[in-house]
């Protein structure tokens, strides 16, 4: 078994004009440190490592569903965020902070949209870059609102899944050594005409979403509680076999595109490595044109390999993990092959039932941290009470030095909100106006009704 601590290497690819620097290559060596080089960042659970645990006398295993839930609040908060967040590189924490600040003068509030690690992704595709990275982000929560992907997570259906897997093969099955989710394709055995007939682009390209999304909320925490240390990407095998350009068809194309943009911009830093198998010289030819629409970062993380790359697969995956086509020995024979077992921790009874009474208890405090700020001010909860003088200073020229925001963008963003602020306050001013002008015309007929009072009591 591997250590958890993985190693890897630096990626350098050329950003210059004059074509990619290779490492191989001694005699370009002179040449190619002259032009900028773009570094690729080590996996993202490189700084996420949990402590050793602690042994108890009961196996936590053994604990229901009602145990778990029956356990003290802060307990419950605290393992959860140990096990599904491990911990912290304290550079990226710092950057995260801007990042959410400069967020938060954009009007955005916090939420589980722009939790850590979802921030330290988008932060990651943009090179740490914090005026491009709150561009994607913005686009990502715009595109998230207009697609209703928190309405396709809870209520989308579908129907024609087993119909689907027939005629395209694929799936998650098992996890790498270091405890990543595996997904598979078998690209080569595609029916894009069975597939059409059975299902659309559109709903297609929902289901792909409701996978993202699973794959984010509860397969990756599921991996990472087996594990015992974050996991936050996917490794990925595409089998094509037989493909060439002629399989690259209008429709193939509408749905490769649409499928790279979203899992590019709105799902960025979600895979540690794909392995593409079984390429032969008509892939090749199409290889050429398919790289032209993916970045650079997610390039470096692809190998190509023909047919021997039985090896290369058993570096990273356990043969039990590996279902027998790929080399490995696993059948699922009880399932109907490994593409429709979904096996993974994510199935896994001693997983999912501490997983989920763990997600309940996270959702009960979100509901009660909603209940309270609702009973604040239509300010967005900001009351005298609780800003406090670091909402103020952490937009000095001083963090402008480290992470090059431009200190003009931040101070104009910032005149934005006051003047924002100030038309509520002139809105509530007017509404007292309002209400004053209400109760003053109310104390003329209580007036009049004492003097009446009064005359008849006199005349008594």
């Amino acid at each position: 078994m591997r250590t958890s601590k993985e190693t890897f290497k630096e990626i350098l690819i050329s950003a210059g004009i004059k074509g990619s620097r290779q490492s191989s290559s001694s005699n370009k060596e002179g040449e190619s440190t002259k032009q900028k080089a773009k570094i690729l960042h080590p996996p993202i659970e490189t700084f996420w490592h949990l402590p050793p645990t602690k042994e108890h006398k009961r196996s936590i295993k053994s604990r229901t569903a009602k145990t778990i839930m029956s356990l003290p609040f802060k307990r419950k908060s605290k393992d959860l965020q140990t096990i599904l967040g491990g911990s912290h590189d304290p550079k990226d924490e710092q950057i995260v902070d801007s990042f959410r600040e400069l967020l938060f003068l954009e009007g955005q509030q916090i939420d589980k949209n722009n939790d850590y690690h979802t921030l330290l992704r988008f932060l990651r595709m943009r090179d740490y870059d914090l005026p491009k990275s709150k561009n994607m982000y913005l686009n990502y929560l715009k595109w998230r609102e207009e697609f209703h992907v928190d309405e396709i997570s809870k209520e989308f259906k579908f129907e024609e899944f087993n119909e689907v897997k027939q005629c395209y093969p694929h799936g998650f099955h098992g996890v790498d050594r270091y405890g990543r989710p595996i997904y598979i394709e078998r690209i080569g055995m595609v029916n894009l005409t069975r597939l059409l007939e059975v299902t659309t682009i559109e709903r297609f390209v929902k289901y792909h979403v409701s996978e993202q999304e699973k794959t984010l909320n509860w397969r990756f925490p599921a991996c990472s509680l087996a594990a015992k240390k974050h996991i936050a990407s996917t490794v990925s095998i595409v089998d094509v076999k037989d493909v060439g350009v002629s399989s690259f068809s209008k429709p193939a194309r509408l749905l490769f595109l649409e499928i790279q943009k979203i899992d590019s911009h709105y799902y960025p830093e979600t895979l540690h490595r794909l392995f593409i198998i079984n390429a032969g010289s008509g892939f090749k030819v199409l290889w050429k044109a398919i790289k032209a629409f993916l970045d650079q970062r997610t390039l470096a993380k692809i190998q190509v390999l023909g047919s021997n790359y039985t090896k290369a697969l058993l570096e990273v995956i356990d043969p039990s993990n590996l279902p027998t086509f790929l080399g490995g020995n696993c059948t699922c024979s009880d399932y109907g092959g490994c593409l429709f077992s979904d096996k993974g921790p994510w199935n896994d009874p001693s997983v999912t039932t501490i997983l989920q009474a763990m997600l309940e208890a996270e959702e009960e405090k979100i509901d009660d941290e909603q209940n309270c700020s609702a009973s604040k001010d239509s300010f967005g909860g900001v009351t005298a009470d609780n800003v406090s003088i670091k909402d103020v200073y952490d937009v000095t020229p001083s963090r402008d030095d480290t992470f090059g925001q431009p200190v003009l963008q931040k101070i104009l963003t910032l005149q934005s909100v006051v003047n924002d602020t100030k038309s509520k306050i002139q809105a509530l001013v007017a509404a007292l106006k309002d209400t004053t002008s209400v109760i003053e015309g109310l104390g003329q007929p209580i007036e009049e009704l004492k003097k009446q009072i009064l005359v008849s009591k006199s005349r008594a």
